[in-house]
């Protein structure tokens, strides 16, 4: 028998303010009960769940995992510009000519994730 995933866990300095900026790339809520200071926090969403647990140790290297963000009613650019407004920032921007590829951006404490594009827009240039 497999395992299921239950989690994707972040560790991180402030995990309300990371869940509440993770709650709102992914149009989810935060766990009940759930409030700043919580030394962890949960997040649920329709496609994942994900948890912010408070450590120590800063981020100093690049991530050995990242999410890639599929957006759901909206271009990939048009995400990449919501998320950015909800304080991410470009990280490396890898979207080609023919209109494929996928920028990088980080979330407010440094971690990396990418926005592809939506799957209309997949569709239209198959």
């Amino acid at each position: 028998m497999a395992s299921l995933v239950q989690h994707v866990t972040f560790d991180c300095a402030d995990p309300h303010s990371l869940a509440v900026f993770w709650a709102e790339v992914v149009d989810g809520a935060l766990g009940e009960g759930d409030v700043p200071g919580d030394p962890e926090i949960e997040v649920n969403s329709e496609g994942v769940s994900l948890l912010f647990i408070r450590v120590e140790e800063g981020k100093e290297v690049k991530n050995r995992l990242h999410l890639d963000l599929v957006p759901k009613d909206r271009t990939r650019d048009e995400e990449v510009e919501r998320l950015i407004g909800l304080g991410a920032k470009k990280f490396e921007d890898h979207r080609r000519p023919d209109g494929a590829g996928w920028v990088t951006l980080t979330d407010i404490e440094g971690n990396e994730f990418c926005v592809v594009r939506s799957a209309a827009e997949r569709a239209a240039t198959a």
